[in-house]
This record gives C-alpha cells, sequence and structure tokens, in this order.
C-alpha cells in the first residue's frame, strides 16, 4: 500500500509503497481508508514540537473514515464491511499490538492508529462503527476535530448558557469548539485568529465577535468587548505561551483557561497562581475528554438531523501524493478549514 512517512523531522513525508504483515494480529483491524483529515497535531510532529522523535521511521495520522477489511483474533466490536470512525482517544474493545509494516525490508514504525495511508492495521479500541450511509468525507472530521472541539466545551470548559467564551486559534478544532459554544447558547462567543479567512468561517460557526490578531491588539480589544466584567471561559489552541498569559489575566476570579494547543518544548508559561486557590482554573484538554463510543454517534446524530455544520468546515482536498503541500499549506495558514485527504481517487 501507500503511505506518507514522516523520516527526517522538519521535512517533507516521504511517499512510498510499504508492505502489510501477512496476517492480523489479536485485536488489530484493517481498514480501507476513504478520508483521512491533517491535524496541528501531525504538524506538531513533523515539526519536534515535543522534542526528538526516537520512532522515526513511522506513520502518522490520527483522523479518518474507513471500510473494515478484516479482523484479528478477539474482535468484538466491528466486523468486516463496517463504516467506520478512526480516532486517536481510546474507545471500545483490545488494545491491540502495533502493526509491523516494511519498506524494502526495514521496519516502519506506528501507533495504534495512522491514517495517512491507503489502507491501515488499527487497534480495535480506535475504530467506532457509523452507519452505512454516512457521509464518509464528514465523519473523517469525527476522529478528532468534532470530538475534541465539542468535547472541549462539554468536559474541559463546561461552558454554560449566556457565558463569555474567547477562542483564540480558529482552525479546524477551533472552528468546532466555536460551534459548540453556540450550541449551549454562550454569549459573547469572540473568535481571535490570524486570518480573516478562518474568522469568516467562524462566524458561519456561530462566533458573534471577530478579533484579527495581525492587526489589533486582541488583549484590549477583548476588554473593550467585556468591560471589566471579564471571561467566563478562554480556551487557546495556538500553546503560545504569551497567549496564555494573557487569557488567564483576563479571565473572571472563577473563569477557566483551557489549553488545547500543544506548546513546544521549553515554552513555559509564567502566571501568579494565587488565583487558583480561590477559583480561577486553568486546565490541559486531551482531546476534549472524549469517549469515542458514546460521543461520535451523539454528535453524528446532531450532524445528520441538521443541528450542526461540518460540510463546510472541509476547505481543501489533497491526494495522498499531494499531502506535503497540504501541510505546508496548513503550517503557512493559508487554508481556513480542515484540510482532507481523499484516498478513493
Amino acid at each position: 500500500m501507500k503511505a506518507a512517512i514522516l523520516v527526517q523531522q522538519k521535512a517533507p513525508l516521504a511517499i512510498a509503497e510499504i508492505t502489510m504483515p501477512d496476517k492480523l494480529d489479536v485485536g488489530q483491524v484493517l481498514v480501507k481508508v476513504h478520508y483521512s483529515g491533517i491535524c496541528g497535531s501531525q504538524i506538531g510532529e513533523i515539526d519536534g514540537a515535543k522534542g526528538e522523535d526516537k520512532y522515526i521511521p513511522h506513520l502518522l495520522g490520527h483522523e479518518a473514515s474507513g471500510t473494515v477489511m478484516d479482523i484479528g483474533p478477539g474482535v468484538r466490536h466491528v466486523k468486516a464491511g463496517d463504516k467506520v470512525v478512526l480516532h486517536w482517544r481510546k474507545g471500545n474493545g483490545i488494545e491491540a499490538p502495533t502493526a509491523n509494516y516494511t519498506l524494502d525490508g526495514k521496519k516502519i514504525n506506528a501507533g495504534q492508529v495512522t491514517t495517512f495511508s491507503e489502507y491501515t492495521i488499527v487497534s480495535e479500541n480506535r475504530v467506532t462503527a457509523i452507519p452505512a450511509d454516512s457521509d464518509l468525507e464528514v465523519a473523517a472530521l469525527f476522529g478528532c476535530a468534532v470530538t475534541t472541539g465539542f468535547g472541549v466545551v462539554e468536559n474541559n470548559a463546561k461552558v454554560k448558557i449566556g457565558e463569555a467564551v474567547v477562542v483564540f486559534g480558529a482552525g479546524g478544532i477551533g472552528l468546532n469548539i466555536v460551534q459548540a459554544a453556540a450550541l449551549v447558547s454562550a454569549y459573547p462567543i469572540i473568535a481571535v485568529d490570524l486570518h480573516d479567512s478562518k474568522l469568516a468561517l467562524a462566524k458561519e460557526m456561530g462566533a458573534t465577535h471577530l478579533i484579527n490578531s495581525s492587526t489589533t491588539d486582541a488583549r484590549q480589544a477583548i476588554i473593550d468587548l467585556l468591560g471589566p466584567n471579564g471571561v467566563d471561559a478562554f480556551i487557546d489552541n495556538t500553546g503560545q505561551p504569551k497567549i496564555i498569559e494573557m487569557g488567564y489575566e483576563l479571565t473572571k476570579p472563577q473563569g477557566r483557561v483551557t489549553l488545547v494547543g500543544v506548546p513546544k518544548k521549553g515554552n513555559n508559561i509564567n502566571i501568579y497562581s494565587l488565583p487558583l486557590h480561590f477559583g480561577k482554573g486553568l486546565s490541559g484538554s486531551t482531546g476534549g475528554e472524549a469517549i469515542p463510543q458514546t460521543d461520535i454517534p451523539r454528535y453524528h446524530q446532531l450532524y445528520r438531523t441538521g443541528r450542526i455544520q461540518l460540510k463546510n468546515l472541509i476547505t481543501h482536498r489533497f491526494t495522498l501524493d499531494q499531502i506535503n503541500e497540504a501541510i505546508d499549506g496548513m503550517r503557512a495558514g493559508t487554508f481556513a478549514g480542515r484540510c482532507m485527504v481523499v484516498m478513493d481517487q
């Protein structure tokens, strides 16, 4: 099968034909990938945001849709023919061994889920079945962008009706945070980004106020909008210390700062911690603490009944051979929404 492989940090992915193992191990599921999203986490892996990568060469990707082709011993939650969402948060089933791929006889590493390939062998607990008539392009978003974005609002920031929310960074996850905040009737919902195209999409998702931080002092603009009341929930998708510190300063005494973006190794924040003792919250999010087997069906039903928008979040489509173009565009911030890698071409 053809796959995109990380062979060197801060370098383009290599596109190559790799060999799959002859048989599936306990708990493994063979999936034909139809669509794979590209998340900022993959950019971080490529760029070494967390430091040295000890598993190179390895496969990437954690958000996709596909069809189950075969299952290994012990698999109970999916079967051949099922349409599925592939996700990185653990769901039902076995935590299987990682697949043994090779290229020219040399091992290519992979985790429990990878999606930048025509086929993939994943752990049973990284796939969730969806209805056979699902829109498979949209379904890929439930692997991370939707479940993380909605989970941040539900589980991390715990936004209530009428609370003031600031979403800093309007990428694929940020746009879904905005949409989820609108679903729970937060007000105002302030989206902040460097790019007008992303802010325009944030407005479609339910943002009530937009701030372009490349041309406007975001801190002062937020103060001007909210006055002395402050922010109830400040959600950061950038991982930048100065923005996190600003959010901590601007939140109410009992406000919450939720960190979704991952900072580069060594990028530490500097805060006055006393407010933490009196009700202010500062916490990191791990995929919105989503539970795939329950949250994916819930959110999917919202889409199928027209309660949320997802198709318009997919603004650019690429083939697997073009994946480095997609990654470069995402890194530059030139794409408004989610980039989708289309395998069925």
